[in-house]
């Protein structure tokens, strides 16, 4: 019996790797860069404005690394609203097994059980990615239902429990580990999403304010099992970080905030989480900063009216600095149609982006009085990336008064004569020897190259 056992843990294993499903964090080697709709959407997106943002994408950032176009929460309510989510009465689609179908109200080409598979044919043939969001748990519509578990002998009720439930969305119960059939469920989801041909997941309400590692570790299985790769984005956050090697072993990204909106106030907290998940970002496994509240938000949003994103120029280059020194995923929050110029400049810049998709050694240098310093490499020359933040409030209202931050060439591990470039305007500075000072403006930043003069 012991040899039958043996051998078949040996043949699983021996088939995981060869369809690639082993080691997940290959998937990612670098963060992924993409478009969802939560930002400017909410729980309301159609399949006219999903295909509108891959489209415009393939067009306009795909040559700059961008490839994931992300279905954000409940696109299984026919009749969903803005400014939070339809708990009264809400029309869910659901097939028998107890799993959430995109309703056809609003994806017409998911009628007649397709699913997302028409629409992942699409964006795939432009190139692109497709991912969804989902909720962790089963649907308490279908313990209500009773529907059977694809896969095993028992049904709904015999797997949920009632602890740690979502309190901002009332839509599921916890699996529970412990049950038999439990996996299973998982299991039929990711069979259900790999024969639709989806290639990213984001899962809300695993981390934070209770971090769910029994579910986390049974979509890992059904997600190593399901025969396809699929990218596992675990949120919301804080994701504690006494967690951090459970949720690296397990998922490719994972939230550190809360949903980050178009303020400055947010956007200053992300410098102190950043500087404590930093040294846990590595090759497959990024700690995420959130989604890009740039460009056109709003427009049906949970939060908030239409809107251009409510961040100065200086604090959306500010949050584009540090979330590519920090090495964040980068999903987009805007309609993507509906870029202007400054919008466009800041997802475009190769050089910027270059320091979010391959930098090394990505750390905060010192913070003192609002003026905070990060460092990288870049592998491939050795040169030093150097990024400067004056995250300190105007003392006087409608006075800018800028304050100078600078850095010593030995804090950086460098010396001599070093040629100095802005990432941003890709202006050569001029040469400097022993240290650079920049003087920055409250809630801006500067972002440099630091290279050997030839």
């Amino acid at each position: 019996m012991k040899k039958i056992l043996l051998l078949s843990t040996f043949i699983i294993a021996l088939n995981l790797t060869s369809t690639g499903q082993s080691d997940f964090h290959s998937w990612t080697p670098t963060p992924p860069m993409g478009w969802n709709s939560w930002d400017c959407y909410g729980p309301t997106v159609v399949e006219s404005e999903v295909k509108a943002n891959a489209d415009y994408m393939a067009a306009h950032l795909k040559k700059f690394g961008w490839e994931y176009i992300v279905i954000d929460i409940r696109w299984y309510v026919d009749n969903d609203k803005a400014h939070g989510y339809n708990e009264k009465d809400p029309s869910f689609v659901m097939d028998d097994y107890g799993r959430f179908l995109p309703s056809p109200v609003r994806f017409p080409s998911a009628a007649n059980g397709q699913g997302f598979k028409q629409i992942a044919d699409y964006i795939h043939a432009k190139g692109l990615k497709f991912g969804i969001h989902i909720m962790r748990g089963i649907p308490k519509e279908a313990v209500k239902r009773n529907t059977p578990v694809l896969g095993s002998k028992v049904k709904a009720c015999d797997i949920f429990n009632t602890d740690h439930l979502c309190k901002w969305l009332k839509d599921m119960y916890t699996v529970d580990s412990q049950k038999e059939g439990a996996q299973e469920y998982y299991n039929s989801l990711f069979k259900l999403y790999a024969s639709w041909g989806l290639d990213f997941v984001k899962i809300d309400d695993l981390s934070a304010p209770f971090y769910h590692q029994d579910e986390i570790e049974m979509i890992r299985k059904a997600i190593d099992r399901c025969g396809r790769k699929i990218v596992l984005s675990t949120s919301p956050g804080e994701t504690p970080v006494e967690n951090r090697e459970h949720i690296q072993s397990h998922a490719n990204m994972w939230r550190i905030v809360n949903d980050l909106w178009d303020n400055w106030k947010q956007l200053k907290e992300e410098f102190e989480v950043c500087n404590r998940w930093s040294s846990h970002v590595g090759e497959g496994h990024f700690p995420d900063c959130d989604m890009l509240p740039l460009g056109h938000i709003g427009i049906r949003a949970e939060r908030g009216n239409d809107r251009m994103s409510g961040l100065t120029k200086d604090e959306q280059i500010t949050m584009m600095t540090l979330f590519a020194i920090f090495r964040s995923p980068l999903m987009f929050g805007g309609n993507l149609p509906d870029n202007d110029e400054f919008t466009l400049s800041l997802i475009t810049n190769m050089d910027v982006l270059e320091v979010n998709q391959r930098s090394t050694g990505n750390r905060q240098l010192f913070s003192q009085d609002g003026k905070i310093v990060w460092t990288a490499t870049d592998p491939k020359t050795g040169d030093k990336y150097l990024a400067l933040f004056n995250t300190s409030d105007q003392v006087v209202p409608n006075v800018v008064e800028a304050e100078t931050i600078t850095v010593r060439f030995d804090q950086l591990g460098v010396n001599g004569t070093r040629l100095i470039t802005d990432l941003w305007s890709g202006k050569k500075l001029g040469t400097f020897k022993g240290e650079f000072a920049q003087k920055i403006k409250p809630h801006a930043s500067g972002f440099y190259r630091i290279s050997v003069k030839k």
